[in-house]
């Protein structure tokens, strides 16, 4: 789909398409394959590209302006046409927050972050990022293979609190060197607070983490969930920086029940 900058989104559709309906916007230099293929065949899924990275466009811009990233999640709420859920993994928190930022929570159902950032910049709380993140950079963000390559397989490596099979990890690894490395740092030159975003969100929100994420640090959570109003916080314990892969039918049960609660919240609003 396009987005109101001429941006081509990659987006990744399954479930039937009356049922409650759900975006996921995944972390830095991922994509859409990192979820699950099958979230639940009985909600309808949004699996987002974000710019610049899997199947979507790679536009010279947008990484670092929070219209931009507000423009790409109106679009996908747009083909959606009725209230969905917001899931975040990771950076992708940071992108709810731009919508969220620019349009409140118009079309927004309820929100989940999962290891997510709100905010990013140093000295920010919301965007705490853990061990495995800070040894990470700056090398995960050149241009030279020599430094590049080694830093993003060390950070893939710790996305789990177990280590993942060889595959996976090989297939992760090549969906962050396909990212471009102008596009990688790009989405790290940004210095944004989020605290008065938060502190309006009027939809449901739920927030997991998990306990072992070495990405991001649990802190960032905690920060949010002192911000959101009512905000349900979830830690999985022994729990990686993927809590969808490292707890699959945890996460799917609380996904599910959640968003069937936004669903049930948002009629009797209605009504």
């Amino acid at each position: 789909m396009t987005t109101p900058d001429g941006t081509q989104l990659a987006v990744h559709e399954t479930g039937p398409h009356g049922a409650p309906a759900v975006v996921l916007l995944h972390g830095w230099a991922a994509a859409a394959t990192a979820w699950p293929e099958q979230i639940s065949d009985e909600l309808r899924v949004l699996a987002v590209d974000l710019r610049g990275h899997g199947e979507s466009d790679v536009p010279s811009g947008g990484y670092d302006d929070p219209d931009a990233w507000a423009g790409d999640v109106s679009a996908v709420l747009d083909h959606v046409g009725a209230p969905a859920v917001l899931v975040g993994w990771s950076y992708g928190g940071l992108v709810i927050t731009d919508y969220l930022r620019r349009h409140g929570t118009r079309g927004v159902a309820g929100v989940v972050l999962v290891g997510a950032i709100t905010e990013i910049g140093r000295g920010r709380s919301g965007g705490h990022i853990g061990p495995a993140m800070r040894a990470a950079l700056p090398d995960a963000l050149s241009d030279d293979p020599s430094r590049a390559v080694p830093a993003l397989l060390d950070l893939t490596v710790s996305m789990t609190a177990d280590p993942a099979p060889g595959a996976d990890v090989q297939r992760a690894l090549a969906t962050s060197l396909r990212v471009p490395p102008s596009v990688r740092a790009a989405l790290f030159r940004r210095d944004v607070a989020s605290a008065d975003v938060l502190e309006r969100v009027d939809v449901p929100a739920l927030l997991v983490h998990g306990t072992k994420d070495a990405v991001v640090d649990p802190k960032a959570t905690d920060y949010a969930a002192g911000l959101i109003p009512g905000a349900e916080v979830s830690w999985y314990a022994d729990t990686g920086h993927m809590p969808f892969v490292e707890r699959a039918d945890q996460f799917r049960a609380d996904l599910v029940t959640f968003v069937h609660r936004c669903a049930t919240t948002a009629s009797r609003i209605e009504s």
